[in-house]
């Protein structure tokens, strides 16, 4: 079982899903709409650690902490109790991020592997998300991508194998769900904030979804 016995340290602190990409979707946006979305997404005079127009807790906003050592650069851990994802970079850091994760038992822990990425997807939610929010039913046949779209403006698709999963990390046009537990199975974040991480990702990466029923360890 996965636990957040070896997650990130920053001080004397331990801290620790949608269908998109419909077979026979309607558009796909050209590189200069991508760009035009970008810029309605990202705030003006951006800075990654303090711009907070969504009006996020401040602990939610980006920052980069110092890594516990034996983490695999390139992964992503996302502690699901402290509502934060860390992606490990070289040099013993890693990046830090506020997100929302899934309500109730619809939250998946597990191991799973980066497989797809995509700019600006599609969305399809499944039956059983249209039964459990009927309100979702008009997209039975597809979301078309844009800043309205429930996986925002990326998306990375977590495989077990070679099985699609559908569950995703994702930009969220619903900032200020960040530090709830929201969504129908994936891990939500900013729009801006996915934007900075996705170039940094790279297919075949590992990401462990941590329980979100475990207790926090802390050190002195």
């Amino acid at each position: 079982m996965l636990t957040r016995r070896h997650f990130i340290a920053t001080g004397a602190a331990l801290f620790s899903a949608p269908i998109s990409n419909p077979v026979f979707a309607n558009t796909w946006p050209t590189a200069s709409q991508k760009a035009a979305w970008d810029a309605q997404v990202t705030p003006a005079n951006f800075d990654l650690e303090t711009s907070n127009p969504w009006g996020v807790q401040p602990r939610f906003l980006p920052r980069r902490v110092e890594a516990n050592a034996g983490l695999t650069p390139g992964d992503i851990h996302v502690d699901a109790v402290a509502r934060y994802l860390y992606h490990i970079e070289n040099g013993g850091t890693a990046m830090r991020y506020g997100v929302a994760i899934a309500r109730g038992n619809l939250y998946e822990p597990g191991t799973y592997t980066i497989r797809r990425k995509v700019e600006w997807p599609h969305w399809t939610p499944t039956a059983s998300m249209i039964e459990r929010n009927p309100e979702y039913a008009e997209f039975e046949n597809g979301q078309e991508p844009g800043p309205r779209n429930a996986l925002g403006s990326r998306a990375l698709y977590l495989f077990i194998g070679q099985r699609d999963t559908y569950l995703r990390i994702h930009g969220t046009p619903q900032a200020r769900s960040i530090g709830g537990r929201a969504s129908s199975g994936c891990v939500r974040m900013v729009m801006a904030h996915i934007n900075e991480l996705y170039p940094r990702v790279e297919i075949g990466s590992t990401a462990f979804l941590y329980s979100a029923e475990e207790s926090v360890t802390t050190r002195s």
